[in-house]
């Protein structure tokens, strides 16, 4: 389902992925189930995120949260305004933050 490299380059601690803030495993979460039902192919999600990682950035779940809002929006999966507005329920706690 990942990529085997993708995989093996996750933040892991004995083993188990970890996530600074349930958001992070939501971002990740959402990503590969988006995947799996075949929104996208995982290389054009991967190579965003490669992009992202590259150009030096310091928090690798921002970058896959990024990652995946350019995918979604690449692919049409997601229109901008859409975007924005769920960003925003965020931002304004009107959403769950962990679930």
């Amino acid at each position: 389902m990942i990529d085997r490299e993708v995989a093996d380059s996750l933040p892991r601690k004995n083993g188990e992925l970890v996530f600074e803030a349930p958001w992070e495993g939501r971002a990740f979460g959402m990503a590969v189930v988006t995947h799996a039902k075949g929104v996208y192919q995982w290389g054009d999600f991967r190579d965003r995120l490669v992009e992202r990682v590259s150009e030096g950035s310091t928090h690798y779940y921002r970058d896959w949260l990024n990652a995946l809002e350019a995918v979604l929006l690449a692919r049409g999966a997601i229109e901008p305004d859409e975007l924005e507005a769920r960003v925003k329920e965020y931002k304004e706690l009107r959403r769950d933050p962990v679930f």
